[in-house]
């Protein structure tokens, strides 16, 4: 019998895959935990409708990511920072970050997006902003003395 995965199920496949299994296998296990549905033409056919929004979707979202990384490479950001001679009272970190590119660039970011080094002493740095995979853009954040 062929069946399609509503779900991913471990050995068998991952979700919106039409994939063969044993009867009892589908009657008594992926029916009643509606892990599954019967490929019927009606089935199968939703099933590619909605694979094809989902690429549609992916594409979308690589396109914007792409046209962020226009906008956010070779950004240069200054944030201001307490302290005493070199070093700062307490860390930078990326949610600091992520609220100065909202307030330059109007982009909202995820911190857990942002990665950067442990910024601890005024200067330099270069962040890592991961905007789709594969798809990162590199900001420049310099810390400076709050005065």
């Amino acid at each position: 019998m062929e069946v399609i995965l509503l779900e991913d199920v471990k050995s068998l496949g991952k979700k919106n895959q039409v994939v063969k299994v044993n009867d009892g296998y589908a009657r008594n296990f992926l029916f009643p935990k509606k892990l599954a549905v019967e490929a019927t033409a009606v089935n199968k056919n939703s099933v590619e409708i909605h694979n094809k929004a989902e690429e549609a979707k992916r594409k979308a979202e690589k396109a914007k990511a792409l046209e962020d990384k226009k906008a956010l490479e070779d950004r240069s950001l200054t944030i201001k920072a307490k302290g005493s001679q070199s070093k700062l009272f307490g860390a930078i970190t990326s949610k600091e970050i992520a609220e100065a590119l909202e307030k330059e660039s109007g982009l909202s970011i995820d911190k857990k997006k942002i990665s950067v080094a442990n910024i601890k002493t005024y200067g330099a740095y270069t962040a890592e902003v991961k905007l789709y995979p594969e798809i990162a853009a590199k900001v420049t954040v310099n810390i400076v003395p709050e005065e």
